[in-house]
């Protein structure tokens, strides 16, 4: 019995290519830089969720319950639960059985989100990265870049393109 999953296989070959590129640490432990990625960690969901519903209501008109469940592929419980939380937050407002909407605090950060998703994005596919993974890829570094890495990889694509 393998003593991890596949995905876990091929997170260590990943690594094991890795590490011998490795020179020097790159690696702060300072109390501050964790608990930023913590503060990122904890806000991914909200700029998922407003990002999709700008993107289903964009497309549909509007966004349902069901409409998440199937963009995520989550439970219509999961959903509800995170919609209590994107309302406590005031980022949505939604009824049981009705649309959902995006407040303008919503709409600000669905538009953020989505732009820096754009730039994370177009950056990899500049660097050589395939479409797939630079899909996958950006979709958990966008909540983790800062604005100035972001600053810097929209130079380096508007550069690349006038090449």
């Amino acid at each position: 019995t393998p003593l991890y999953s596949s995905a876990a296989s091929d997170v260590y070959k990943r690594q094991n290519i890795l590490l011998p590129m490795v020179k020097k640490s790159t690696r702060y432990s300072a109390t501050n830089y964790f608990q930023e990625s913590r503060r990122q960690n904890s806000t991914e969901m909200l700029e998922d969720y407003v990002e999709a519903i700008l993107e289903i209501t964009t497309k549909n008109g509007e966004t349902r319950n069901s409409d998440l469940s199937k963009y995520f592929g989550v439970s219509q419980a999961t959903v509800t639960k995170n919609l209590k939380r994107l309302n406590s937050n005031n980022l949505v407002k939604s009824q049981p059985y009705r649309s959902i909407f995006l407040t303008n605090s919503g709409l600000n950060l669905a538009k953020v989100s989505k732009k820096r998703h754009e730039i994370v994005y177009n950056f990899l596919i500049k660097i050589g990265v395939s479409k797939k993974i630079a899909e996958q890829d950006s979709e958990g570094m966008e909540h983790h870049v800062s604005h100035e890495t972001l600053v810097l990889m929209k130079k380096i694509i508007e550069k690349k393109n006038k090449i």
